[in-house]
């Protein structure tokens, strides 16, 4: 009579546990299994530590041959909705209505336009305010956020110069972009007029794309340090003749009257926001997306126009173009063909276009661009948010 060795492997009848690491992972038990394979076999089970098996079964088969065959049946978790699910394609995606767990800063204090296109973009996130706007980056880089929101352009101030440095600064990618109708609006403490208001709080964009409107009232303009913070003053202060421009969320939070609303010069006022993550998205081609890059040129006639060609040449449509100096080599030498050297700025281009890096055309058109440049690097590919 011979007797062999069956070691398995058993789940506990609860609910799965964390993964083990390291030590714990010597700690998972097993039984030992001792079967006699005469004919008239006597099962004996030995369970270490103590627990008691099941779902452990042997069935004898006999082949052609007439031999005698064991054929094991374990049974593994018998509650099947308590194991994890298979991943699928979708898996790898974020879910934008998933995000009650996803904590996002921003530059300013609640109330801010930022915190407004972070709750746009993950309506049910928790936003977490910073000081400056390289703040919000640093929450990210060190995982005190999932991501961060930076306003990048507005239809009427134009770009955020300072915003396209911190691109380039960190290593954080372009995931999604917000663009938010802007609602300036004029907001007083309880009870006041807006003939009441003889000087108005905010941030000096906010002031300058509502000048007309605060010329008509006849309205003193002093600098804030954000439409939210300005709110808050406002509140805080209680005094009537004192206003603030600021959003509608930001009258909710500091208990201010809305006196005007879209008291801004341009009706389609829209700032541009993007939301930062330190993994990039994997591109897609089943909806619009846009591209981020930016890159340097080598020297030689023409070669900014060779370098745009290479989108034009596919129908690659650009819908943005930034020039920034270079801070590390501000000013290139060129010697010129008389006594002396002629110097000039020395410039990092920013460019926008609509199209996916799923795609062969942006695939060969960046393999193009490099051709001409000294330095490019993608800075996010991310699905155009069209605003309607």
């Amino acid at each position: 009579m011979a007797l062999r060795c069956f070691p398995i492997w058993v789940c506990p009848q609860t609910t799965l546990p964390s993964p083990l690491v390291g030590q714990d992972a010597k700690r998972r038990r097993f039984f030992v299994t001792w079967e006699c394979s005469s004919s008239a076999s006597v099962r004996a089970v030995t369970a270490i530590e103590g627990e008691a098996p099941y779902g452990r079964e042997l069935k004898k088969t006999s082949d052609e041959m007439g031999l005698t065959q064991e054929t094991k049946s374990v049974t593994f978790h018998r509650d099947l909705s308590m194991l994890p699910k298979p991943l699928t394609a979708n898996s790898l995606y974020s879910s934008a209505g998933d995000d009650s767990k996803m904590r996002i800063s921003f530059q300013g204090i609640p109330g801010a336009y930022s915190e407004t296109a972070a709750l746009k973009a993950y309506p049910n996130c928790e936003t977490v305010p910073c000081e400056q706007f390289e703040t919000a980056f640093q929450a990210v880089e060190l995982w005190l956020v999932d991501k961060a929101v930076l306003p990048i352009e507005n239809s009427v101030g134009g770009s955020i110069h300072r915003n396209y440095d911190l691109l380039l600064r960190h290593r954080l990618h372009i995931v999604q972009e917000v663009q938010l109708p802007v609602n300036h609006c004029l907001l007083g403490v309880p009870g006041v007029r807006k003939e009441d208001i003889k000087c108005v709080l905010s941030h000096p964009q906010a002031l300058d794309q509502c000048m007309n409107s605060l010329n008509d009232l006849g309205i003193h303009r002093v600098s804030a340090k954000d439409t939210a913070t300005a709110a808050q003053t406002v509140s805080s202060s209680g005094k009537r003749d004192i206003g603030a421009i600021a959003s509608v969320r930001a009258a909710n939070i500091y208990g201010l009257d809305i006196l005007a609303e879209n008291i801004q010069d341009d009706a389609n006022n829209v700032t541009r926001f993007l939301i930062l993550a330190r993994e990039p998205v994997i591109p897609r081609t089943d909806r619009p997306y846009k591209t981020s890059i930016v890159f340097s040129l080598e020297e030689g006639p023409g070669v900014l126009f060779k370098a745009l060609a290479v989108f034009a040449l596919r129908s690659i449509n650009l819908s943005k173009i930034e020039s920034r100096p270079q801070r590390r080599r501000p000013l290139r030498v060129v010697d010129g063909s008389n006594n002396g050297s002629a110097k000039y700025f020395d410039y990092l281009f920013y460019i926008d276009f609509e199209a996916s890096m799923a795609e062969t055309s942006a695939q060969h058109a960046l393999g193009h661009l490099q051709e001409f440049s000294s330095f490019i690097r993608i800075l996010g590919c991310y699905p155009m948010d069209l605003v309607r």
